[in-house]
């Protein structure tokens, strides 16, 4: 098995993290003032130009008045190029504090330098109006940042950058629309909402980056009185017009907006992957449900866990072991997310949801890893073409289907984990399919096992775990079988920008954020528990903010935090001892210090390692999501 049995995304997801030579993120910036900040807060794209081809791969935008264009937007902003002339250009420059490269201005610290830099650079046009805005952003001059994102979007659509490998090209237009919608967002007293946009893209793998692909309709801001902006709606009063599942089903409301019901009652995702494992084990080989290492017939993790509330790395008489279904349930979580990898314990399962009320999110690899697919890791790759591969696949679907399907913990079913990821096929750090190669197989086999549980369980929905939006719009016209749409996401600390625009541009689903979390380690400075626990909170006040009746796009069910404990094992190299708690950087991501430190995901700690698989030391973010999900004062 691959050391990373059901990693994430870290090659593909550079993207996130606005790759660059020099791409960290800084603690604290300082704000900075402008002698130009343009004559409209809200710039009439219409009044300067014409848009030709909206919400087509066409999109083009033609400027007609370049003169009152520039003076709407302001310094530094295509097309006002009078940076050139501003005094405090002249003085930075000369100060030599301008760097030679622009690369050098990637959140430095000095975001008005970053400004000046990105403003004069010769970059590609779009690239370098997304970094102005990034510095404008970093610099307090949020309206200023968000014309810039806005430039960027409309009149560069299709720039790109080469990632560091050169495998592959990341876009602009998504993130610009990122920012404006995390601005927009994040700084409610700036009153304004972005309405009416669209947006896909594909971004060629290995291809020629002209094919890239943007539709797009930039939308237009809005001015709203209410921080809510707008204030939620009653659901109870607008008629539901849509409905997909049994006892646990998908409602569709008039105004378009999706919401989860339990036996009828609204409910929404507070979930957990759980993924309990011993130190000097891994994930493939540790079977957490049904360990019992002390052999006094209780399961090690779930059952018998305990708090070692003073860190002394001791159970003390006052740490008695609850379980973290227990803790679990303190905090607030109602389901968590299971892997079809290990027998499951039905009667363990059982009482975690009739005893702490935990349901189960269950995830079927359906030949990630080459599970089920009748092949072995080592030598095969899972082809959605083999007529024998297929066969396992659906054999592992019924026989799920056939254990669980009466479970009073069952929640809903996830159909594989990043089976799309692009760099599949060379099986590199990867999920070792080849649905990256021949996206319309694999979209077409999701329907078919899809419809094979509702056929065997017509109670529970089935989605995709996806590795971000990518084939989402394949998924709308070949597997309409999907009840919603999961999505693994690291888009960084103001939470998950556009993917909920992007998602609903294509397809009328809702979304279950399958994944998505923050290490609690700060590299070169040691652990950070309060970072951690600020990306997390900013995570899902976004998942609230688009879940129905919220004034985002309402197509929000929820989200699964990775995860709840510390794993040590993922990154020592081969011979490398899995007791040692590693705090090498995995690679660039976009986390406080800019790195992924893959070993320090956890909600709670391992402690010194001691006392695995039992002692828990509960992290900030524990209590932070305790806060938020039980509602607490």
């Amino acid at each position: 098995m691959n050391n990373h049995f059901f990693g994430r995304f870290f090659r593909v997801m550079l993207l996130m993290a606005l790759l660059g030579p020099a791409c960290r993120s800084i603690a604290e910036a300082k704000s900075f003032s402008l002698s130009d900040s343009g004559t409209e807060k809200i710039i009439d794209f219409e009044k300067y130009g014409e848009f030709q081809g909206l919400k087509t791969p066409n999109f083009h935008y033609t400027i007609r008045d370049k003169k009152g264009l520039a003076a709407a937007m302001g310094l530094g902003i295509e097309p006002n190029f009078s940076v050139y002339g501003d005094s405090r250009y002249q003085k930075l420059k000369d100060k030599g504090l301008i760097k030679p490269s622009a690369w050098q201005h990637v959140n430095s610290g000095d975001p008005e330098a970053d400004f000046y830099a990105w403003a004069t650079a010769q970059d590609d046009a779009g690239v370098k109006l997304l970094f102005t805005a990034k510095a404008l952003e970093a610099g307090g001059q949020y309206l200023q940042a968000i014309k810039a994102y806005q430039a960027a979007l409309i009149l560069h659509p299709h720039s790109y950058c080469w990632a560091k490998d050169k495998s592959f090209t990341w876009l602009v237009a998504p993130a610009a629309l990122d920012g404006i919608i995390n601005l927009t967002r994040t700084h409610p007293e700036l009153k304004l909402k972005l309405e009416d946009a669209f947006l896909w893209t594909e971004s060629m793998v290995n291809g020629d980056p002209t094919n890239n692909v943007v539709s797009l309709s930039p939308g237009r801001l809005v001015s709203v009185d209410s921080k809510r902006s707008p204030p939620p709606v009653d659901l109870s009063q607008l008629p539901i017009v849509g409905r997909r599942g049994g006892h646990v089903s998908f409602v569709r409301y008039e105004n378009g907006h999706w919401g989860l019901r339990v036996n009828g009652e609204p409910f929404i995702v507070q979930g957990v992957t759980y993924l309990p494992t011993k130190i000097g084990k891994e994930e493939a080989s540790y079977d957490w449900m049904n360990a019992d290492d002390n052999h006094n017939r209780l399961i090690d993790a779930p059952q018998e866990a305990w708090v070692d509330k003073n860190r002394n790395g001791i159970q003390d008489p006052d740490e008695p072991g609850e379980g973290d279904f227990s803790l679990m349930q303190k905090m607030g979580t109602n389901a968590i997310r299971i892997f079809n990898n290990h027998p499951l314990n039905l009667p363990l399962l059982r009482e975690m949801y009739e005893k702490y009320g935990i349901r189960g999110i269950v995830c079927e690899p359906l030949g990630a890893y080459t599970v089920h697919a009748g092949i072995d890791w080592k030598t095969g790759t899972t082809d959605y073409r083999d007529p024998d591969q297929r066969k396992h696949m659906l054999d592992a679907v019924a026989d799920l289907a056939n254990e669980v399907k009466d479970e009073p913990w069952m929640l809903m079913y996830v159909l594989g984990n990043e089976n799309n990821m692009a760099s599949a096929y060379r099986g590199v750090n990867s999920t070792r399919t080849n649905a990256a190669v021949y996206p319309d197989d694999y979209a077409r086999f999701l329907n078919e096992a899809a419809s094979l549980l509702h056929k065997l369980d017509p109670n529970h929905p089935v989605g995709v775990g996806n590795l971000e939006t990518g084939f989402v719009d394949r998924y709308a016209r070949l597997a309409p079988e999907l009840d919603f749409i999961g999505v693994n996401s690291y888009r960084g600390k103001d939470g998950f920008g556009s993917l909920w625009l992007q998602v609903k541009s294509v397809i009328d689903r809702p979304i279950l954020i399958t994944e998505y979390g923050c290490d609690a380690y700060w590299t070169g400075r040691g652990p950070d528990e309060q970072a951690q626990a600020d990306y997390l909170q900013n995570s899902w006040k976004d998942i609230e903010y688009n879940s129905a009746g919220e004034p985002g796009e309402g197509n929000s069910i929820g989200g699964i935090v990775f995860e709840w404990l510390d794993e040590w094992w993922k990154d020592n190299n081969p011979g490398e001892a899995w007791e040692t708690h590693s705090i090498k950087a995995s690679t660039v991501m976009p986390f406080p210090d800019g790195y992924a430190n893959e070993e320090w995901f956890g909600l709670a700690g391992q402690g010194e390692g001691k006392n695995s698989p039992f002692l828990r030391e509960l992290r900030k973010s524990y209590f932070m999501f305790q806060k938020m999900w039980t509602k607490e004062k």
